[in-house]
């Protein structure tokens, strides 16, 4: 185990396991490892910390995990071989209790392959991928067999598998690309609008995320059968695993195989597909799959692997069936796809493309966009956008030109500026809303900047571009000359405020030099050892499962925003972490590129999280004025002295920053003057902001023909 895993295990920061190797010559010495990340035998490690006193027994999570990662064959491996045996016992727990109670090491090795076979083979079908469980695989595994066993005992074999699982995911992030809970909840939401999920299928299932959405999305209804495939062996042994510990009574088939070149499930006709495919391939299957019956709306470049994604999920879905595909931005614009974008529009299989907010998933710095499509022909769900139209020229009911629904779920979270997460209950609300009456009605009333609703013959332009963005009028036009008056109002009553604000100048003091007198200064390290504040640093924190405060970010703090961050989810393995709460008469700083900042807490911000990057001062009152505090930490002179210039990126070190000791009399002088300052600066930030609010609206407007030139 590393250091990281010795602090899970004991409670602590990995620099307390740092101190504790230096300063203890007992502690275990390295089996493994690197010299920069060394790894340490379990055994040892559990009897120091019991000889210290610091922890009085390994949980048995932990003692699972630790077996699983020093497996000879891979924590891969034995995750499987752990898994299965959570599937043995959840599915046939009295046959379990037999054989655990009466076998020795090697009976369990030699008779448990073959109850897992079985058990595997009733669950997944005869093709399942979680193979190699053979006597000799498992020999060696014994006390991990036990040891799995007796957890999903006490713990319960789906959340067992789901820490393990977890874990293992958590701690490999560059080898597994995964789909969030929230777009993966939304995708399958999407494609539950037209009816019930009967038969789901996900090609390129990773760990099962999207699959495990479809069969929560009614759990009141029956359950789906899933189907699912990857070309990682392990991954689809895994999800397989996952989806039959998590979905009782679901029918589960999961296949390892490279999808576009060995589709496992070819006679498929699904109610759903949902899939995150891998973006952006070269090495998909272009040269062999030239005349693939797939590629009904026309053979994809060897450039657009993603469309032949698309076109592979419209294969397998019947008549009427809805797929939802997360895709790269490109995808809808790229000239070498256009042909395809435009026979799919023609077609009507192409619904609705609904772009998330940068974060929605990895890679995190790009706007992903989600793809609806409707495979022609259903009968008992027509397709949306073919409106009925009654002519009296064919004297009946006749269907018009598809259209297409476009969407930008970003557009709701603008106020939010400087989110670290997007808010998904706010993503889900616009996406969710606007296809349900898409779907519902074929038509949808615009919301300038969120949604609109366009024919397909509009969109056959020379590059077929798809992207939300281009065909959503900006929001700034939408509310005409009265928005704009609006804005000029609070704007003009904005410039008035900073007017009565402006501070004058103040009556002069004796020029700084080297006889001028100075007050006596003290540092706020100095400060904090006297327990005349208390420093605490932020970015520390989990979200927990009914609700997180909103985070205060660097960015917040330099703009002089609301706090807009959101705290990360808590891992699966343990409890949420505690983040570190402002209150009011807080000071934060910016200690990385924030320059001579500090922000006093007001009662509008208390309560919020602090963030990376920031360090909060919290004064004792009875010594200290918040302001005064702030103000002298603003000093341009006092943070060129605090400041470190030995790196590219300036960062400041707090506990160096100065302030004069002066009476709290004397200091309460200064912080209302101080007070003052800050006052007239938010004024002046926002009579910035809505100076370019009008502005653009003007412009907008001009542009858009809503506002005349007079």
């Amino acid at each position: 185990m590393t250091a990281a895993g010795i602090a899970r295990l004991a409670g602590v920061g990995r620099a307390a396991v740092s101190n504790w190797r230096r300063r203890h010559a007992d502690f275990p010495k390295p089996v493994g490892g690197t010299e920069t990340s060394p790894a340490f035998a379990l055994r040892d490690i559990e009897q120091w910390l019991r000889d210290q006193g610091k922890i009085a027994e390994v949980p048995p999570r932990e003692r699972v995990w630790q077996q699983l990662v020093g497996h000879p064959a891979g924590a891969a491996a034995a995750l499987r071989q752990a898994g299965a045996v959570l599937l043995l016992v959840h599915e046939r727990p009295a046959a379990w209790r037999q054989l655990r109670a009466a076998a020795d090491d090697a009976e369990l090795t030699g008779v448990l392959p073959a109850m897992l076979e079985s058990v595997l083979a009733a669950r997944l079908g005869a093709e399942h991928p979680v193979r190699g469980l053979t006597c000799e695989a498992l020999a060696p595994s014994a006390a991990l067999v036990r040891a799995a066993g007796d957890l999903a005992t006490a713990d319960g074999a789906p959340e067992a598998y789901a820490f393990l699982l977890g874990r293992h995911l958590d701690a490999n992030p560059r080898q597994y690309t995964l789909t969030p809970p929230g777009p993966a909840a939304l995708m399958a939401e999407l494609a539950a609008v037209a009816g019930p999920l009967g038969t789901v299928l996900d090609p390129a299932c990773g760990a099962g995320a999207l699959l495990a959405a479809a069969r929560d999305e009614a759990p009141g209804a029956a359950p789906p059968t899933l189907h699912g495939q990857d070309a990682d062996p392990d991954l689809a042994a895994l999800s397989a695993l996952r989806l039959a510990l998590e979905a009782p009574g679901a029918e589960v088939r999961v296949r390892a195989a490279d999808t576009l070149r060995a589709d496992a499930f070819p006679q498929l006709a699904a109610d759903a597909v949902l899939v995150h495919p891998p973006f952006n391939e070269r090495n998909w299957g272009h040269d062999e799959l030239a005349y693939d019956p797939r590629w009904e709306y026309g053979f994809p470049a060897r450039t657009e692997s993603e469309l032949a994604w698309v076109q592979h999920a419209l294969a397998r879905l019947r008549p009427g069936g809805t797929a939802v595909l997360l895709m790269p931005p490109a995808a809808a614009s790229r000239r070498s796809g256009r042909r395809i974008r435009a026979d799919l529009l023609r077609r009507g299989a192409l619904r609705a493309v609904i772009a998330l907010p940068a974060g929605a998933a990895p890679p995190n710095s790009i706007p992903l966009h989600l793809w609806v499509l409707r495979k022609p022909g259903g009968g008992a769900h027509p397709s949306p956008g073919h409106r009925p139209s009654t002519s009296p020229l064919r004297g009946g009911t006749t269907p018009l030109a598809p259209h297409l629904l476009v969407v930008d779920t970003a557009a709701p979270l603008a106020g939010g500026t400087g989110r670290d997460k997007p808010d998904w209950q706010t993503v889900r609300a616009t996406a969710v809303d606007a296809w349900q009456l898409f779907d519902r009605d074929g038509e949808i009333e615009e919301v300038p900047g969120v949604r609109r609703s366009l024919a397909a013959i509009d969109l056959l332009g020379d590059d077929v571009d798809l992207a939300p963005a281009r065909h959503l009028p900006p929001p700034a036009a939408a509310g005409g000359p009265g928005e704009l008056a609006r804005v000029h109002d609070r704007l003009t009553a904005a410039l008035a405020r900073t007017t009565e604000l402006t501070p004058r100048p103040g009556e002069r003091t004796a020029a700084p030099g080297p006889s001028a007198a100075r007050w006596p200064l003290t540092t706020v390290g100095e400060l904090a050892r006297s327990g005349a504040l208390v420093l605490r640093a932020g970015g520390a924190g989990t979200a927990a499962p009914d609700g997180a405060p909103a985070v205060l970010t660097d960015h917040d703090v330099i703009g002089g925003f609301a706090p807009s961050g959101t705290l990360p989810e808590a891992p699966s393995a343990g409890p949420p972490e505690e983040p570190v709460l402002v209150r009011e008469g807080d000071v934060v700083v910016p200690v990385l590129g924030g320059g001579a900042i500090a922000r006093v807490v007001d009662e509008a911000t208390a309560g919020a999280a602090l963030g990376r990057n920031l360090t909060l001062l919290r004064p004792d009152p009875t010594a200290l004025d918040p302001w005064f505090l702030a103000g002298f930490l603003r000093g341009t002179a006092n943070n060129r002295q605090a400041s470190s210039y030995a790196s590219t990126a300036t960062r400041l070190d707090v506990r160096r920053l100065q302030l004069p000791r002066l009476p709290l009399a004397e200091q309460r002088r200064y912080g209302r003057r101080f007070g003052d300052l800050a006052a007239f600066e938010g004024a002046l930030r926002l009579a910035s902001r809505l100076g370019e609010q009008l502005v653009q609206g003007l412009h907008d407007g001009l542009t858009d023909g809503s506002v005349g030139p007079s």
